[in-house]
């Protein structure tokens, strides 16, 4: 992987560029001072990918029984009386 050489005057002037481009290209920029070097801009690492919580239990749990009609009659409830 070569890097790409950037002198910190012209890094001070574009540097939002420059991390622009390390974001998308993934390559990192050697920042140097009067040739020598002083800094290395490189891309974050990879996040790392969690287990999703979503369907963590599907194995656990059992339906047992009606789960769409309701559990009391319509009579029952208040606010339907009136």
């Amino acid at each position: 992987m070569e890097k790409e050489v950037v002198t910190i005057s012209k890094f001070k002037a574009t540097c939002l560029a420059l991390l622009d481009k390390v974001k998308r290209t993934g390559q990192p920029i050697l920042v140097t001072r009067r040739g020598e070097p002083i800094a290395i801009v490189s891309p974050p690492p990879e996040p790392e990918k969690t287990e999703s919580w979503l369907g963590m239990f599907q194995s656990r749990g059992k339906i047992v029984g009606d789960i769409v009609s309701p559990i009391l009659d319509q009579t029952v409830w208040e606010v339907l009386k009136e």
